[in-house]
């Protein structure tokens, strides 16, 4: 079963392709999105990011929470499902 992250404080400049590649040193990446303002497609500054497995994603969240992305310290963490 997957496991999905969500990606906050990111710079502007990261796009999908960027932030999988970021996460795919810890395993598989099922999908990596990054959240966009409906009318101006411009970055929100956060995403998601679904990992294969569980173990990929807890070293994921150790190495990547709190870590530095293109100059800004991003926060790595379990998402939390839709009510």
């Amino acid at each position: 079963m997957s496991t999905k992250l969500f990606v906050g404080s990111l710079p502007w400049s990261v796009d999908d392709d960027s932030l999988k590649s970021t996460f795919a040193s810890f395993g598989t990446v099922v999908s990596a999105k990054i959240i966009t303002d409906r009318q101006t497609g411009k970055s929100k500054g956060f995403g998601f990011v679904e990992m294969e497995s569980e173990s990929g994603a807890n070293a994921a969240i150790k190495s990547l929470n709190g870590s530095q992305l293109n100059g800004r310290t991003i926060v790595v963490n379990e998402a939390k499902p839709l009510r």
